[in-house]
C-alpha cells in the first residue's frame, strides 16, 4: 500500500466522519421536534481487490422500533379520543349542580325536584299564602332552567363536535397528501440509489399528527411507499390519481363532509336528507363508519351517540314531569306555547317530546294566576305530591312509566335505566347516568395517557434523540477528523520529503 492509497483512505476517513457529523447535527437540531426519529449514519469499509480501501456512506436509516412505533401511534389516537370526550362532557357535568353540597341546595335536579315537592307540601297547609305559591313557582322554575340550561349545553356540545369533525377531515387530508407527497420524492430517490432519510422523518412526522385526529395503521413497501388504512383496513388514499390532479398537498382531498348547524331533529344517519346530518365520504361513498379513534372518531360518537343521549335522558324526564302533572290537574309544566308535548319520543315538539328539555317553562297561566295552583281546594296539590312525585304501580294506580327505549329522532336511543321510578328517583339516575359517562372518560383518558407515557418512553430509548449522546458522539468523530486530517497532513510531508529528495 503506497502514500496515494494512505491518502485516499485518511481523504475517505474525512468525508466519512463529515456525513457522520451533519447526521449528528441534525439530531441535536430536531430533538424537540414532535415525531422525529433518530436518524442514524452507516458507513461500510471498501475493500479493493482484497487490499482495505478505506470507508464509504451507506444509506441514512432510522433508529426505530416498528412495533413500538405502531403501539405509540395508535395510544396516540385513544389518548386524544378521550380527550375530546373528556373536555365535551366536563361543560355538561360541571352543570349538574354539587352532590356533596347541603340537601336543597345543591342545583341537582334531584335537589331542585326535592325542593319544589316541599314547596307543594308546604302549599297544602296554607293553600292560600302567595308566598307560598311563589315558593312552588320559584321551585319550579329553577327545575325547568336547569333542563333548559342542560339541554342547551348538550347541543352547543353537539355543534361543537360538528364542528370539530369539518375541522379534522380538513386536518386528515392535509396529513394524508402530505404523506403521498413525500412518498413520491422517496420512491423517486430510492431509485436512485439516493439517501431519504430526512424525507421518511418528515412522513413519519405527518403520521404522528394524523394518528392523533383517526385510528390508522400503516405500511412501507419495498419501493417506498406508504399506504395507509383505517382500524377496520379501509385503506385511505395518499396519491391523487384522478386525471389532471396534481401529488400537491390539500386539506381537501380525499375525504370531504360538509358544514352543518346542528339542531335536536338532526341525526347521523338521518332519516331523511331534511334532519340528516352529513356524512363523511371517500369517492362519494359514506365511510363515517370507519372512522373511528383520534380527535375525528371522538366527535363522531359524541355528535350521534354520547350526547344525543343525553339529550334523550333530559327530553325523558321533562317530558314525564310536565305529563305526571298535568294527569293529577295541574298543568304546570309546558311547552313555550303552552300545551304538554304529544306522547310521540322521536317527533319534536310540540308533536313529541324530544328537544322538549329546551323548551319546558312554567306555564304562564300560572305565572299569570299563581292562585291556579290550588283552584279553590288542595287536592289536587295532594294528588301531584302522592301520585306525580310516586313511582308507578303495577296495578296501574299511579302515573305510567318514565319513557326509557325508543328515544330521540330515530328512536334508537335509550335511557340506560328504568323508567319505572319516582321523578326525583329518575332525576338521580340521570344525573348518575351522565357523571358515570364522563367519570369513565376521564378514567380512560388517565389510563391511556399513562400507557402513552410509558410507549414514549420506550420509544425515546430506541428511536429518540439524547442529546448528551449525540455531542459525545460528535467529540468521538472530532478526535477522528482530527486523526485522519493527522494522516493526510503525515502523507503529505512525507509526498514534499520524496520530491525533494527525487529533486536534488
Amino acid at each position: 500500500m503506497g502514500l496515494t492509497d494512505s491518502l485516499s483512505i485518511a481523504a475517505s476517513g474525512l468525508q466519512a466522519v463529515q456525513y457522520e457529523m451533519s447526521t449528528a447535527s441534525q439530531n441535536v437540531a430536531n430533538a424537540s421536534t414532535g415525531g422525529y426519529i433518530k436518524e442514524v449514519a452507516n458507513v461500510q469499509s471498501v475493500v479493493n481487490d482484497g487490499t482495505g480501501g478505506g470507508v464509504r456512506r451507506a444509506t441514512t436509516t432510522l433508529a426505530m422500533n416498528t412495533n413500538i412505533q405502531a403501539a405509540l401511534y395508535s395510544q396516540n389516537a385513544d389518548v386524544a379520543e378521550y380527550t375530546t370526550t373528556s373536555n365535551s362532557l366536563s361543560a355538561i357535568t360541571a352543570l349538574q349542580g354539587s352532590t356533596s353540597a347541603t340537601s336543597g341546595s345543591s342545583g341537582t335536579l334531584s335537589d331542585q325536584l326535592g325542593n319544589l315537592q316541599s314547596a307543594l307540601t308546604s302549599l297544602t297547609a296554607t293553600s292560600s299564602s302567595s308566598t307560598a305559591q311563589s315558593t312552588v313557582l320559584a321551585a319550579a322554575s329553577s327545575f325547568a332552567q336547569s333542563l333548559n340550561s342542560l339541554a342547551e349545553a348538550t347541543q352547543t356540545q353537539r355543534q361543537n363536535a360538528q364542528d370539530a369533525v369539518v375541522s379534522s377531515v380538513s386536518d386528515i387530508n392535509t396529513n394524508l397528501t402530505t404523506i403521498g407527497n413525500l412518498s413520491t420524492k422517496i420512491m423517486t430517490l430510492k431509485s436512485q440509489g439516493l439517501d431519504t432519510a430526512d424525507l421518511e422523518n418528515q412522513r413519519f412526522t405527518a403520521l404522528s399528527s394524523l394518528s392523533s385526529d383517526l385510528s390508522v395503521s400503516w405500511k412501507v413497501s419495498a419501493n417506498g411507499d406508504m399506504s395507509i388504512t383505517t382500524s377496520d383496513g379501509l385503506t385511505l388514499p395518499t396519491h391523487n390519481t384522478t386525471s389532471g390532479a396534481t401529488n400537491a398537498v390539500s386539506s381537501t382531498w380525499p375525504l370531504t363532509t360538509s358544514k352543518a348547524q346542528i339542531s335536536t331533529s338532526m341525526s347521523y344517519p338521518g332519516t331523511s336528507d331534511v334532519n340528516s346530518i352529513p356524512a363523511i365520504t371517500l369517492n362519494g361513498k359514506d365511510i363515517t363508519g370507519h372512522l373511528t379513534g383520534g380527535t375525528l372518531g371522538g366527535n363522531i360518537t359524541l355528535r350521534d351517540t354520547t350526547l344525543p343521549t343525553m339529550q334523550a335522558q333530559l327530553d325523558s324526564l321533562a317530558y314525564t314531569a310536565a305529563s305526571r302533572f298535568s294527569a293529577q290537574g295541574m298543568t304546570l309544566f309546558t311547552t313555550s306555547n303552552g300545551t304538554v308535548p304529544g306522547a310521540s319520543q322521536t317527533e319534536i315538539t310540540p308533536a313529541g317530546s324530544a328537544g322538549f328539555a329546551q323548551d319546558i317553562q312554567v306555564s304562564q297561566a300560572y305565572q299569570d294566576d299563581p292562585s291556579l295552583l290550588v283552584s279553590g281546594s288542595t287536592s289536587v296539590v295532594q294528588n301531584v305530591l302522592s301520585y306525580a312525585f310516586g313511582a308507578p304501580q303495577s296495578d296501574g294506580s299511579n302515573q305510567t312509566e318514565a319513557p326509557s327505549t325508543g328515544l330521540g329522532v330515530t328512536g334508537q336511543l335509550s335511557t340506560g335505566y328504568s323508567g319505572s321510578q319516582s321523578l326525583i328517583g329518575l332525576a338521580t339516575s340521570l344525573t348518575a347516568n351522565q357523571a358515570a359517562t364522563a367519570n369513565t372518560a376521564r378514567s380512560n383518558l388517565s389510563l391511556a395517557q399513562t400507557t402513552q407515557s410509558s410507549l414514549s418512553s420506550s420509544r425515546s430509548g430506541t428511536s429518540g434523540v439524547s442529546v448528551d449522546t449525540e455531542m459525545a458522539n460528535i467529540v468521538t468523530l472530532q478526535n477522528a477528523y482530527s486523526a485522519n486530517a493527522k494522516v493526510i497532513s503525515s502523507v503529505q510531508s512525507m509526498f514534499t520529503a520524496l520530491l525533494n529528495a527525487v529533486g536534488s
